[in-house]
């Protein structure tokens, strides 16, 4: 499903933020869907005359059985929101291809994904270093004074997307040396510079992860698609459905948007969001330049964006590296079995929300990983897939 929008909804200019002016608009209809069940054509049947007159077929070749490959298991996954919140990136060489190959500075404290807005595709992202002036020294925190990740990388320069996961990763294995067996064996793309080179559609991103609360992974998907094609119906081809704009989106009344199966709730929230946007309240350039602290406040305001999705938004999708959520169970376990406790009779023993570890135990800990607690996060979901006696 393709994510570039190539037309835009006509709306209200009082809507438009004045640091993203949208282009110039295209009447874009929006209909209530067809039967989405689209019934095979009957095949047709031959009389028999037709039978006595038609060749028989020719005889088939029954294919050769082939073994089954069992691929090897997965390490232990995110959780499956993530794959909502996340889900909408895309390279960055397939938006600015020169530009693709060249590193671009990064900060800790700040959003390192190229972000693009979704009323104007204007791409917001941090300079590529080439454009960005020399650093001599570093006297304060990244984005201020010397300028952002100065003072950090290698032989105190620059943080860029090329280094800033090493030095993340040795950040993390000087504070806690248990780590290195973990960190050898699982690679963190994510924060790769692969991964940091993935361009985000908020609004895509944010809308998705709103569809796929609570939900299995396959309805949430089949949703979404019936989503996408109320903005498309004279388009047939569905890789060839574009995502909607936010004012596309806010217009279109709540009824119409429960048609691709919304609960009411789910709607209202969707289209809150596409308000948000659509008056600037919520936009690219605030997302990437922002503080996390504006950030997390403006998007927890939504309805329906709960501080774990945040959280999460902010770490995947963002790509800000010193994001920790005490919310998450598979981050506490696996900050348990770090801690040397026995997980099993832990879960046995029952004890609410809390039960491998306290919220005060978790923030003390992670606290010494800054500021590189997203990546810490990130693998404190891939201990227990490791022999915990390498660990001890």
């Amino acid at each position: 499903m393709a994510t570039r929008r190539s037309s835009r909804l006509s709306a209200a200019s009082n809507l438009v933020p004045k640091n993203e002016t949208p282009a110039a608009p295209v009447r874009t209809v929006v209909s209530q869907p067809k039967n989405s069940r689209k019934r095979k054509s009957a095949t047709t049947t031959t009389t028999d005359a037709d039978n006595d007159t038609a060749l028989p077929p020719p005889p088939s070749t029954p294919k050769r059985k082939t073994a089954r490959t069992t691929s090897a298991p997965h390490p232990p996954s995110t959780p499956a929101g993530i794959n909502e919140l996340a889900g909408a990136s895309r390279p960055l060489e397939t938006l600015h291809p020169p530009h693709a190959a060249l590193d671009r500075l990064a900060d800790p404290f700040g959003t390192n994904a190229a972000v693009i807005s979704p009323l104007t595709s204007r791409l917001f992202a941090k300079k590529a270093t080439v454009d960005a002036s020399p650093v001599k020294a570093f006297g304060g925190r990244p984005g201020e004074g010397a300028g952002l990740g100065a003072g950090l990388g290698p032989g105190g320069g620059r943080l860029t997307t090329g280094n800033i996961l090493q030095q993340a990763l040795e950040h993390l294995v000087r504070v806690e040396p248990k780590l290195k067996v973990v960190v050898e064996k699982h690679h963190c793309k994510v924060f790769s510079k692969e991964g940091l080179a993935d361009v985000v559609d908020p609004f895509v991103n944010l809308t998705s992860g709103i569809i796929g609360q609570q939900v299995s992974g396959a309805a949430a998907k089949s949703i979404k698609a019936r989503f996408v094609a109320l903005f498309n119906p004279e388009v047939e081809d569905v890789e060839l459905h574009i995502f909607p704009t936010p004012l596309a989106v806010s217009v279109t009344p709540l009824e119409t948007l429960r048609t691709a199966g919304l609960s009411q709730r789910k709607a209202e929230y969707i289209q809150g969001l596409a308000e948000k946007f659509a008056s600037g309240e919520l936009s690219a350039q605030m997302l990437v330049e922002g503080a996390y602290e504006e950030v997390f406040e403006k998007l927890i305001a939504v309805r329906g964006l709960g501080r774990w999705s945040v959280e999460m938004f902010a770490c995947f999708g963002l790509k800000r590296l010193d994001v920790f959520s005490t919310g998450d169970l598979g981050v506490q376990r696996g900050m348990a079995s770090l801690a040397g406790r026995d997980i099993s009779k832990l879960k046995a023993k029952g004890g609410g929300k809390w039960k491998y570890m306290s919220e005060k135990d978790m923030l003390e800990m992670a606290e010494k990983f800054a500021p590189y607690r997203s990546v810490f996060m990130w693998y404190m979901w891939r201990v227990e897939d490791v022999d915990t006696a390498v660990l001890e």
